[in-house]
Protein backbone atom coordinates (compact mmCIF):
# COMPACT_ATOMS: atom_id res chain seq x y z
CA UNK A 1 0.00 0.00 0.00
CA UNK A 2 1.41 3.37 -1.06
CA UNK A 3 1.84 5.69 1.91
CA UNK A 4 4.16 8.24 0.31
CA UNK A 5 3.67 11.58 2.10
CA UNK A 6 1.24 13.71 0.13
CA UNK A 7 -0.53 16.81 1.38
CA UNK A 8 -2.92 16.58 -1.58
CA UNK A 9 -3.99 13.03 -0.66
CA UNK A 10 -4.30 14.04 3.00
CA UNK A 11 -6.47 17.00 1.99
CA UNK A 12 -8.75 14.70 -0.04
CA UNK A 13 -9.24 12.37 2.92
CA UNK A 14 -9.90 15.39 5.14
CA UNK A 15 -12.49 16.58 2.64
CA UNK A 16 -14.23 13.25 3.27
CA UNK A 17 -13.97 13.83 7.03
CA UNK A 18 -15.44 17.33 6.73
CA UNK A 19 -18.29 16.17 4.50
CA UNK A 20 -19.21 13.32 6.85
CA UNK A 21 -19.03 15.54 9.95
CA UNK A 22 -21.27 18.14 8.34
CA UNK A 23 -23.71 15.40 7.34
CA UNK A 24 -23.85 13.94 10.85
CA UNK A 25 -24.61 17.39 12.28
CA UNK A 26 -27.53 17.93 9.91
CA UNK A 27 -28.73 14.31 10.28
CA UNK A 28 -28.60 14.63 14.07
CA UNK A 29 -30.61 17.86 14.00
CA UNK A 30 -33.24 16.24 11.77
CA UNK A 31 -33.40 12.95 13.68
CA UNK A 32 -33.99 14.57 17.08
CA UNK A 33 -36.92 16.50 15.64
CA UNK A 34 -38.86 13.21 15.66
CA UNK A 35 -36.99 10.84 17.96
CA UNK A 36 -35.82 10.88 21.56
CA UNK A 37 -32.03 11.22 21.87
CA UNK A 38 -31.85 7.73 23.42
CA UNK A 39 -33.49 6.30 20.30
CA UNK A 40 -31.04 8.18 18.11
CA UNK A 41 -28.12 6.81 20.14
CA UNK A 42 -29.46 3.24 19.97
CA UNK A 43 -29.96 3.39 16.20
CA UNK A 44 -26.55 5.02 15.71
CA UNK A 45 -24.70 2.45 17.84
CA UNK A 46 -26.54 -0.69 16.71
CA UNK A 47 -26.15 0.13 13.01
CA UNK A 48 -22.54 1.14 13.71
CA UNK A 49 -21.87 -2.33 15.14
CA UNK A 50 -23.26 -3.88 11.95
CA UNK A 51 -21.07 -1.62 9.81
CA UNK A 52 -18.02 -2.48 11.93
CA UNK A 53 -18.55 -6.25 11.74
CA UNK A 54 -16.88 -6.77 8.32
CA UNK A 55 -13.78 -4.92 9.53
CA UNK A 56 -13.65 -7.10 12.66
CA UNK A 57 -14.02 -10.24 10.50
CA UNK A 58 -11.19 -9.12 8.21
CA UNK A 59 -8.95 -8.46 11.22
CA UNK A 60 -9.35 -12.00 12.56
CA UNK A 61 -12.80 -12.16 14.13
CA UNK A 62 -13.57 -12.04 17.82
CA UNK A 63 -9.94 -12.62 18.80
CA UNK A 64 -9.31 -8.94 18.08
CA UNK A 65 -11.84 -8.02 20.77
CA UNK A 66 -10.01 -9.75 23.62
CA UNK A 67 -8.99 -7.29 26.30
CA UNK A 68 -7.55 -7.21 29.80
CA UNK A 69 -8.90 -3.69 30.36
CA UNK A 70 -12.67 -4.13 30.24
CA UNK A 71 -13.34 -1.83 33.25
CA UNK A 72 -11.41 0.98 31.54
CA UNK A 73 -13.38 0.47 28.33
CA UNK A 74 -16.66 0.62 30.24
CA UNK A 75 -15.62 3.74 32.19
CA UNK A 76 -14.36 5.56 29.11
CA UNK A 77 -17.40 4.76 27.02
CA UNK A 78 -19.88 5.59 29.77
CA UNK A 79 -18.40 9.11 29.80
CA UNK A 80 -18.35 9.21 25.98
CA UNK A 81 -21.98 8.06 25.93
CA UNK A 82 -23.02 10.92 28.21
CA UNK A 83 -21.06 13.41 26.10
CA UNK A 84 -22.74 12.21 22.89
CA UNK A 85 -26.17 12.43 24.50
CA UNK A 86 -25.39 16.00 25.52
CA UNK A 87 -24.13 16.85 22.02
CA UNK A 88 -27.32 15.57 20.35
CA UNK A 89 -29.49 17.33 22.93
CA UNK A 90 -27.60 20.61 22.47
CA UNK A 91 -28.35 20.35 18.73
CA UNK A 92 -31.97 21.13 19.59
CA UNK A 93 -31.15 24.19 21.70
CA UNK A 94 -28.43 26.29 20.04
CA UNK A 95 -27.22 27.08 16.51
CA UNK A 96 -25.10 24.28 15.06
CA UNK A 97 -22.23 26.69 14.34
CA UNK A 98 -22.12 27.68 18.00
CA UNK A 99 -22.27 24.01 19.07
CA UNK A 100 -19.29 23.06 16.89
CA UNK A 101 -17.31 26.11 18.06
CA UNK A 102 -17.75 25.04 21.69
CA UNK A 103 -16.98 21.42 20.71
CA UNK A 104 -13.54 22.58 19.54
CA UNK A 105 -12.55 23.20 23.17
CA UNK A 106 -12.21 19.41 23.51
CA UNK A 107 -8.42 19.39 22.81
CA UNK A 108 -7.99 22.00 25.54
CA UNK A 109 -9.68 19.79 28.14
CA UNK A 110 -7.76 16.77 26.84
CA UNK A 111 -4.45 18.60 27.39
CA UNK A 112 -5.43 19.45 30.98
CA UNK A 113 -6.56 15.89 31.76
CA UNK A 114 -3.54 14.30 30.08
CA UNK A 115 -1.32 16.43 32.32
CA UNK A 116 -3.30 15.50 35.42
CA UNK A 117 -3.60 11.76 34.89
CA UNK A 118 -1.10 10.70 32.19
CA UNK A 119 1.90 12.68 33.36
CA UNK A 120 2.15 14.93 30.28
CA UNK A 121 3.83 18.30 30.87
CA UNK A 122 1.96 21.60 30.68
CA UNK A 123 4.34 23.80 28.69
CA UNK A 124 4.05 27.54 28.19
CA UNK A 125 2.49 26.90 24.77
CA UNK A 126 -0.09 24.47 26.20
CA UNK A 127 -0.91 26.91 28.98
CA UNK A 128 -1.46 29.64 26.37
CA UNK A 129 -3.72 27.26 24.42
CA UNK A 130 -5.76 26.53 27.56
CA UNK A 131 -6.16 30.22 28.37
CA UNK A 132 -7.24 31.05 24.80
CA UNK A 133 -9.77 28.21 24.82
CA UNK A 134 -11.30 29.22 28.15
CA UNK A 135 -11.49 32.90 27.17
CA UNK A 136 -13.10 31.84 23.88
CA UNK A 137 -15.79 29.86 25.71
CA UNK A 138 -16.49 32.74 28.11
CA UNK A 139 -16.79 35.06 25.10
CA UNK A 140 -19.35 32.78 23.46
CA UNK A 141 -21.36 31.96 26.60
CA UNK A 142 -21.06 35.46 28.17
CA UNK A 143 -22.12 34.44 31.72
CA UNK A 144 -21.96 38.07 32.91
CA UNK A 145 -25.05 38.91 30.84
CA UNK A 146 -27.21 36.60 32.93
CA UNK A 147 -28.72 35.12 29.77
CA UNK A 148 -26.69 31.91 29.44
CA UNK A 149 -28.46 29.43 27.16
CA UNK A 150 -28.73 25.97 28.77
CA UNK A 151 -27.76 24.52 25.41
CA UNK A 152 -24.39 26.31 25.65
CA UNK A 153 -23.71 24.76 29.05
CA UNK A 154 -24.76 21.31 27.82
CA UNK A 155 -22.47 21.71 24.79
CA UNK A 156 -19.60 22.74 27.08
CA UNK A 157 -20.17 19.75 29.38
CA UNK A 158 -20.25 17.51 26.30
CA UNK A 159 -16.92 18.98 25.14
CA UNK A 160 -15.40 18.31 28.58
CA UNK A 161 -16.78 14.76 28.42
CA UNK A 162 -15.23 14.24 25.00
CA UNK A 163 -11.95 15.58 26.42
CA UNK A 164 -12.08 13.03 29.27
CA UNK A 165 -12.88 10.32 26.73
CA UNK A 166 -9.93 11.23 24.48
CA UNK A 167 -7.55 11.32 27.45
CA UNK A 168 -8.72 7.82 28.43
CA UNK A 169 -8.32 6.64 24.82
CA UNK A 170 -4.71 7.82 24.93
CA UNK A 171 -4.21 5.42 27.80
CA UNK A 172 -6.09 2.57 26.09
CA UNK A 173 -4.11 2.87 22.85
CA UNK A 174 -0.98 1.83 24.75
CA UNK A 175 -2.31 -1.75 24.86
CA UNK A 176 -5.50 -1.94 22.74
CA UNK A 177 -6.12 -2.09 18.99
CA UNK A 178 -8.23 0.58 17.28
CA UNK A 179 -10.99 -1.89 16.34
CA UNK A 180 -11.16 -3.08 19.95
CA UNK A 181 -11.63 0.48 21.21
CA UNK A 182 -14.32 1.28 18.61
CA UNK A 183 -16.17 -2.00 19.23
CA UNK A 184 -16.46 -1.44 22.98
CA UNK A 185 -17.52 2.16 22.38
CA UNK A 186 -20.43 1.01 20.21
CA UNK A 187 -21.26 -1.95 22.48
CA UNK A 188 -21.42 0.19 25.64
CA UNK A 189 -23.48 2.87 23.87
CA UNK A 190 -25.90 0.22 22.58
CA UNK A 191 -26.27 -1.28 26.06
CA UNK A 192 -26.61 2.13 27.72
CA UNK A 193 -29.29 3.38 25.36
CA UNK A 194 -31.29 0.14 25.00
CA UNK A 195 -33.62 0.32 28.03
CA UNK A 196 -34.23 4.11 27.89
CA UNK A 197 -34.90 3.83 24.14
CA UNK A 198 -37.39 1.00 24.68
CA UNK A 199 -39.14 3.06 27.36
CA UNK A 200 -39.63 6.08 25.07
CA UNK A 201 -39.84 4.09 21.83
CA UNK A 202 -41.94 5.29 18.97
CA UNK A 203 -41.55 3.61 15.62
CA UNK A 204 -39.40 5.87 13.40
CA UNK A 205 -40.74 7.09 10.10
CA UNK A 206 -38.82 6.07 6.96
CA UNK A 207 -37.19 9.52 6.99
CA UNK A 208 -36.05 9.08 10.61
CA UNK A 209 -34.61 5.64 9.79
CA UNK A 210 -32.74 7.27 6.93
CA UNK A 211 -31.30 10.00 9.15
CA UNK A 212 -30.35 7.34 11.72
CA UNK A 213 -28.44 5.39 9.10
CA UNK A 214 -26.66 8.57 7.97
CA UNK A 215 -25.62 9.25 11.59
CA UNK A 216 -24.33 5.68 12.01
CA UNK A 217 -22.48 5.65 8.68
CA UNK A 218 -20.89 9.07 9.15
CA UNK A 219 -20.03 8.40 12.80
CA UNK A 220 -18.31 5.13 11.89
CA UNK A 221 -16.39 6.13 8.78
CA UNK A 222 -15.53 9.79 9.44
CA UNK A 223 -12.77 8.62 11.78
CA UNK A 224 -11.51 6.27 9.08
CA UNK A 225 -11.04 9.30 6.81
CA UNK A 226 -9.15 11.12 9.55
CA UNK A 227 -6.90 8.10 10.16
CA UNK A 228 -6.17 7.82 6.41
CA UNK A 229 -5.33 11.52 6.21
CA UNK A 230 -2.83 11.10 9.04
CA UNK A 231 -1.08 8.38 7.02
CA UNK A 232 -0.16 10.91 4.34
CA UNK A 233 0.67 14.02 6.40
CA UNK A 234 1.64 15.03 9.92
CA UNK A 235 -0.99 16.05 12.46
CA UNK A 236 0.26 19.64 12.24
CA UNK A 237 -0.86 19.61 8.60
CA UNK A 238 -4.02 17.53 8.94
CA UNK A 239 -5.67 18.89 12.09
CA UNK A 240 -5.81 22.56 11.02
CA UNK A 241 -7.85 21.40 8.00
CA UNK A 242 -10.54 20.36 10.50
CA UNK A 243 -10.83 24.00 11.59
CA UNK A 244 -12.77 24.56 8.36
CA UNK A 245 -15.61 22.71 10.09
CA UNK A 246 -16.45 25.80 12.18
CA UNK A 247 -17.18 28.21 9.28
CA UNK A 248 -18.63 25.40 7.13
CA UNK A 249 -21.04 24.37 9.90
CA UNK A 250 -22.03 28.00 10.42
CA UNK A 251 -22.67 28.28 6.65
CA UNK A 252 -24.82 25.13 6.69
CA UNK A 253 -26.75 26.47 9.67
CA UNK A 254 -27.38 29.72 7.83
CA UNK A 255 -28.41 28.05 4.54
CA UNK A 256 -30.61 25.28 6.00
CA UNK A 257 -31.90 26.77 9.25
CA UNK A 258 -31.48 30.55 8.82
CA UNK A 259 -29.21 30.58 11.89
CA UNK A 260 -27.07 33.67 12.40
CA UNK A 261 -23.95 33.94 14.55
CA UNK A 262 -23.28 37.13 16.49
CA UNK A 263 -19.90 38.86 16.75
CA UNK A 264 -19.24 37.35 20.19
CA UNK A 265 -19.59 33.80 18.86
CA UNK A 266 -17.34 34.53 15.88
CA UNK A 267 -14.66 36.12 18.09
CA UNK A 268 -14.91 33.33 20.68
CA UNK A 269 -14.60 30.68 17.96
CA UNK A 270 -11.50 32.47 16.62
CA UNK A 271 -9.92 32.38 20.09
CA UNK A 272 -10.72 28.67 20.48
CA UNK A 273 -9.22 27.84 17.08
CA UNK A 274 -6.15 29.94 17.91
CA UNK A 275 -5.79 27.91 21.10
CA UNK A 276 -5.93 24.70 19.04
CA UNK A 277 -3.19 26.00 16.73
CA UNK A 278 -1.01 26.87 19.73
CA UNK A 279 -1.68 23.39 21.17
CA UNK A 280 -0.58 21.82 17.88
CA UNK A 281 2.60 23.90 17.95
CA UNK A 282 3.30 22.63 21.45
CA UNK A 283 2.70 19.02 20.36
CA UNK A 284 4.97 19.42 17.34
CA UNK A 285 7.73 21.05 19.39
CA UNK A 286 7.85 18.26 21.99
CA UNK A 287 9.12 15.50 19.61
CA UNK A 288 11.62 17.95 18.15
CA UNK A 289 13.08 18.63 21.58
CA UNK A 290 13.14 14.91 22.35
CA UNK A 291 15.37 14.21 19.33
CA UNK A 292 17.92 16.93 20.09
Amino acid sequence: MDRTPSKTTAALWMAGWLALMLMITVAGREAVRELNVFQVMLIRSAIGLCLLSPLIWRAGGFTVLRTQRLPQHIARNTIHFGAQLGWFFALTLIPIGQLVAIEFTMPIWTAILAAMFLGERITVWKLAAIVLGIVGVVTIVRPATGEVNPGQLIALLAAVGFGVSVAMVKSLTRTEQTLTIIFYMLAVQTAGSLLPAIYVWQWPSPAAWGWGFVIAFCGTFSHYCMARALLYADATVVIPMDFLRVPLTALVGWLLYSERLDAFTVFGAALILAGNLVNLRASAAAPARATT
